[in-house]
């Protein structure tokens, strides 16, 4: 079955050429193919879309009427094509981004300004939620995940480490001691991060590769960083909490890092991912080189800390 939009093609290139073998010639065609094309739509339509003689060959009434149509058609399908090619040349239109709540509120949405300088054709839609989003079904272009990221089919760039400190307030541990080794954390209130993929709210994996797994307790568990972050500040307890939400708070002596007997995963990592594609479109691939750029060679929040 030959191909709809090629043969409006090749009845336009007729038409404007006078002859079968002229619009052959023009397109790269055999005649014989150029005249099945024709054909091809005489007979869908049925009618006749050129008188043919011996010596010449003329467009019909009706003819005339499907080529208006047809040279409409042609041209927003041109149309269609050169927005879809500008779009993966050049950072424009609308581009989705599902980000981790606390990650997105205070790493990327205070870059979005310096994004928008650079890109004043793309508009952004920050997603903020700690689900994991299925991208295809709900149409996110790309997405930032931290942690281990789980096999997939998915596209992924590591964009950061993502350091995690156990911690604590001062108050806390002038009141209760400051644990030395992974096992005396079973003497502590601990916080739990109900939606971590390391481990879980009563586990927290140690060594390079989370092979030490060591159970904890605690009056407190919760879903969000900030939450945890501002317990521990109020001297609840110990949180294991990654470095974009406590930097500031390492840095005034709110919190406390406690170096413990093991070290800490290495694994862990800040990455962006998106649905396979061999050249995404060029908004995608801004984002994240404007967010790889701002992240290396060491991560803002980290300077000075390590």
């Amino acid at each position: 079955m030959l191909d709809r939009l090629t043969s409006l093609e090749v009845f336009a290139k007729v038409a404007a050429n006078g002859s079968l073998s002229g619009a052959a010639r023009a397109m790269g065609l055999s005649q014989t193919m150029v005249t099945k094309h024709v054909a091809s739509l005489e007979a869908r339509l049925g009618i006749k879309l050129f008188h043919r003689t011996t010596r010449r060959l003329s467009i019909t009434e009706a003819g005339r009427l499907y080529l208006e149509s047809s040279e409409r058609i042609l041209a927003d399908m041109e149309t269609a094509d050169a927005a879809v090619a500008r779009e993966r040349a050049e950072p424009r239109g609308l581009l989705r981004v599902n980000v981790p709540v606390v990650f997105g509120t205070r790493q990327v949405a205070p870059l979005m300004a310096g994004f928008s300088e650079r890109y004043p054709e793309v508009t952004i839609e920050l997603g903020l939620n700690d689900r994991l989003v299925d991208l295809a079904e709900e149409g996110w272009d790309l997405a930032i995940r931290i942690g281990r990221l789980r096999d997939s089919s998915m596209v992924a760039r590591k964009l950061a480490p993502n350091r995690l400190v156990v911690c604590a307030a001062p108050s806390y541990l002038a009141k209760h001691g400051t644990p030395r080794t992974v096992a005396d954390l079973a003497a502590h209130n601990c916080l739990g991060y109900t939606l971590t993929q390391q481990g879980s709210a009563a586990e927290w994996p140690f060594g390079v590769d989370g092979e030490i797994r060591i159970q904890i307790s605690g009056t407190l568990r919760a879903n969000n960083g900030d939450a945890l972050r501002a317990a521990t500040l109020a001297g609840l307890g110990l949180a294991r909490q990654p470095t974009f939400i406590i930097a500031d708070d390492l840095r005034a002596g709110t919190l406390v890092a406690l170096p413990l007997d093991q070290p800490e995963m290495q694994s862990s990592a800040v990455h962006a991912v998106y649905l396979p594609d061999r050249r995404p479109p060029a908004k995608v691939r801004a984002f994240i080189d404007f967010l790889a750029a701002r992240f290396a060679p060491v991560t803002p929040w980290d300077r000075g800390l390590f």
